[in-house]
């Protein structure tokens, strides 16, 4: 019996306990002591002061992926955001008082001055602090004229540097954007230019009369004590800026954590406040959430309107929002407490979506696309894979379907794990079973500890780790998981897939076949069909059960024995597949799974096509698949603007794929639930992303990436495969120090180094992104 009687409701009465406890300790810490971010409603629409739904603001347009206030950037803010969405604009002064849309003070730090002007550099104090830099109040806009805006944020791509974007007036984007949600600029030193005979309040006035302003905001109170009274009565508002709590404020001489407390101050001269995000969801220094503060209640008691700024998708955010920034979003304005008024964001689209399309949704909205949410190792990204806890999270968070990539003991036992290297994915590397390290060309080159190696007692005891594919960019998924997750068998999976209610399937990998059936005298085939029977997996109807292979022979097999669902795994990326090999797929697959390159051809980050690889295969009454989803934006093209969400939206809603296979259930099922998608026109944000229109933005040709050789074309050749051989004896288990039939035995100590050398990496190395 693979299934023994102590596990057979899915997991001993211990575990079952121990593992129920954690994950409600986990929802506890997410979504009660911090902000509810899928929690309870509010009964009205809207908590802002207005009740009325928050305000989009576009800092320097779509300065996320454009240069800040370039036009394309303003352009592009418009054509993706909400059709009221406010123009940001940071104003400058040049050496004539020509006011400027520009991110800083100093133009080195987003244009290409220092380039046309290499001995223009200069010092200045700024707010006390003597600042070497280009600045603008010794620039003429005629000097300006030979200057390009480029990218503000280094770890940006520069793939748009070369546009030779102009820098432009403040009645430019006026003149040429027509800005219908509103403008708001943003003055951040009117002291410095007052050092240097330049009036910031006299050029808004003058340029009032012919420039709509609605907003006007500062982080210096002198400065609206200047321009109060000298607008009309239907004027801009005025949003006083936070700067950081320990920073002083020029003209109180008081920190701006001490003016906080004072809000009834802040009132009389300004309608608004903007603040960072901590000022209202802070975090710990592990970047988790703790309870809210009350600062939106407290202003709005006051009458005064919040804002709040350092949204961006490319940005570190709280690990409770498991890299999504849509979630972001949605706890700053649907979390049952509050809403802010507004939000300033590098990408507006996303911003755009959260409000319109997300916000005041449950769990149970209406689906409003069709398309399976296919977990990968469960909810991966949030735990570790193949675990209880990872498991019950995807269950809990929408997935349709959970999968089981199914590995071997030693003693036969069929348990779930993503791969049959236990290095890959436990910490067997720092237990005495370190000494099985050994070689299998067969599966790889390198040596491995496999599962094959240990009992299934033994592998129990083993700690899961959580998959880190992004480590190398320092960005580093739920450190504070706890080691108690546990690993479980195919038998406890069933079981816990059984009875679940929201469940519509399961999907059983199964790989590495031959390789056990000849060597270690392993049948996972048989295993898995025993499993199923013994489960009652034979007469359940309620629960598909999918078989997954990358061997036409295994699934080929599997059809021979049952009447399982079977799904066929292209592992290379293709660009076109034959009839012929679609035929063959026919005779044993039901679906198949590919890569996202296969539909989306990319290079250099950017999409460059779409291949007709997923329409051929359902025009032949074939599921489509496609892995794997990730919510990291380093995993986006920028084409999907390093928001998953515009991903899964090109895929499901763009090409028509049947289903995804994501790391991060949550983001998919809720993707599924959003509004737009239900209505006759569907939004900008909520559109698909046609492939290659990013490309048509880059005018300088030196941007363009270099073209790659073409993918392969999948043909019946590749389909084909010899039977599989039979089973070899049994062989005897090896719970020794020796190594498995076929296997050479590895020097420790090259294994030890090796470790060590990762650590000592993990530990030291600097947090940089390459995004290039």
């Amino acid at each position: 019996m693979w299934c023994s009687s102590d596990t057979r409701l899915g997991y001993p009465k211990m575990l079952l306990l121990r593992s129920s406890t954690i994950l409600l300790c986990g929802v506890v810490l997410i979504q009660l002591f911090a902000p509810r971010i899928d929690a309870q409603r509010s009964r009205s629409r809207w908590q802002t002061l207005s009740g009325e739904a928050p305000r989009v603001i576009a800092r320097g347009g779509f300065s996320g992926l454009l240069p800040d206030s370039s036009l394309d950037a303003y352009n592009l803010a418009i054509q993706k955001s909400v059709a009221d969405v406010v123009l940001w604009c940071d104003v400058q002064l040049t050496k004539y008082g020509v006011g400027i849309c520009f991110p800083d003070l100093n133009l080195a730090n987003a244009s290409t001055v220092q380039y046309a002007y290499p001995k223009g550099q200069k010092s200045y104090p700024v707010n006390g602090v003597t600042t070497q830099g280009w600045f603008t109040i010794d620039s003429t806009m005629r000097d300006l004229q030979n200057v390009a805006l480029i990218r503000g944020i280094l770890s940006r791509s520069d793939r748009f540097d070369g546009n030779g974007y102009t820098i432009l007036m403040i009645q430019n984007v006026a003149e040429q954007i027509k800005p219908q949600g509103g403008f708001w600029l943003n003055v951040q030193h009117d002291a410095f230019y007052e050092e240097h005979n330049l009036s910031m309040s006299s050029f808004l006035l003058s340029a009032s009369k012919t420039v709509s302003m609605d907003f006007i905001s500062s982080p210096e109170v002198n400065f609206f004590k200047k321009i109060a009274g000298r607008f009309k009565r239907n004027g801009p508002s005025f949003v006083f800026q936070f700067l950081g709590k320990e920073d002083v404020e020029p003209t109180t001489n008081q920190t701006y954590g001490s003016i906080l407390s004072n809000l009834t101050f802040v009132k009389t001269f300004a309608s608004g406040i903007l603040v960072p995000k901590s000022y209202i969801l802070p975090l710990d220094d592990k970047q988790y959430l703790i309870p809210h503060t009350s600062l939106v209640q407290d202003a709005h008691k006051e009458g005064l309107k919040v804002y709040v700024s350092g949204f961006a998708n490319d940005a570190d955010i709280a690990h409770n929002y498991s890299f999504d920034p849509v979630s972001e979003y949605l706890s700053f304005v649907d979390n049952g407490d509050f809403s802010v008024d507004g939000m300033l964001s590098d990408f507006p689209l996303t911003a755009s979506a959260s409000i319109d399309c997300f916000a005041h949704i449950g769990r149970n909205a209406t689906k409003q696309v069709d398309f399976l949410v296919i977990s990968k190792n469960g909810a991966s990204g949030d735990y570790p894979g193949c675990t209880n806890l990872a498991y019950e999270k995807a269950i809990k968070d929408g997935a349709d379907v959970i999968d089981c990539s199914v590995q071997m003991s030693s003693n036969g036992t069929p348990f779930c794990l993503s791969s049959i290297d236990l290095g890959d994915s436990t910490m067997v590397a720092q237990t005495p079973f370190r000494n099985r390290l050994t070689t299998v060309s067969e599966i790889s080159s390198d040596g491995g500890i496999y599962t094959f190696s240990l009992t299934w007692p033994e592998i129990q005891n083993l700690t899961p780790a959580i998959s880190n594919p992004y480590r190398s960019n320092s960005m580093l998924r739920n450190p504070n998981e706890s080691n108690s997750v546990n690993l479980i068998s195919l038998c406890q999976f069933l079981d816990l897939a059984k009875n679940s209610t929201s469940l519509s399937g399961v999907l059983i990998i199964v790989e590495n076949v031959v390789y056990l059936r000849e060597k270690q005298g392993l049948d996972v085939i048989r295993a898995v069909l025993d499993t199923l029977t013994e489960t009652g997996y034979n007469n359940i109807t309620t629960t598909k059960v999918m078989i997954q292979s990358t061997n036409s022979s295994v699934l080929l097999e599997f059809k021979k024995q049952s009447k399982y669902e079977t799904v066929y795994r292209i592992e290379e990326t293709i660009s076109d597949i034959l009839d012929s090999a679609i035929q063959d797929i026919k005779k044993f697959a039901n679906a198949v799974v590919i890569g996202k390159s296969s539909v989306f051809p990319a290079t250099k980050r950017f999409v460059t096509g779409q291949t007709a690889v997923v329409e051929r295969l359902q025009k032949s009454q074939l599921q489509v698949y496609v892995e794997l989803f990730q919510n990291e934006f380093v995993s986006q093209k920028l084409d999907w603007f390093y928001d998953a969400t515009v991903e899964l939206n090109t895929y499901t809603y763009g090409a028509g794929i049947n289903g995804t296979i994501t790391e991060f259930p949550f983001t998919a099922a809720k993707y599924k639930r959003n509004r737009c998608l239900g209505r006759k026109v569907i939004p900008p944000y909520m559109s698909a992303i046609q492939p290659g229109n990013l490309l048509n933005i880059l005018v300088s040709s030196p941007a363009f990436p270099p073209a790659q050789a073409p993918n392969l074309v999948f043909t019946n050749a590749d389909v084909s495969e010899a039977p599989l051989p039979p089973v070899a004896k049994a062989l005897t288990s090896s719970t020794n120090a020796g190594a498995p039939s076929g296997q050479t035995r590895l020097p420790i100590s090259i294994f030890l180094s090796d470790l060590i050398s990762s650590l000592f990496y993990n530990i030291f190395s600097p947090r940089v992104f390459f995004l290039g």
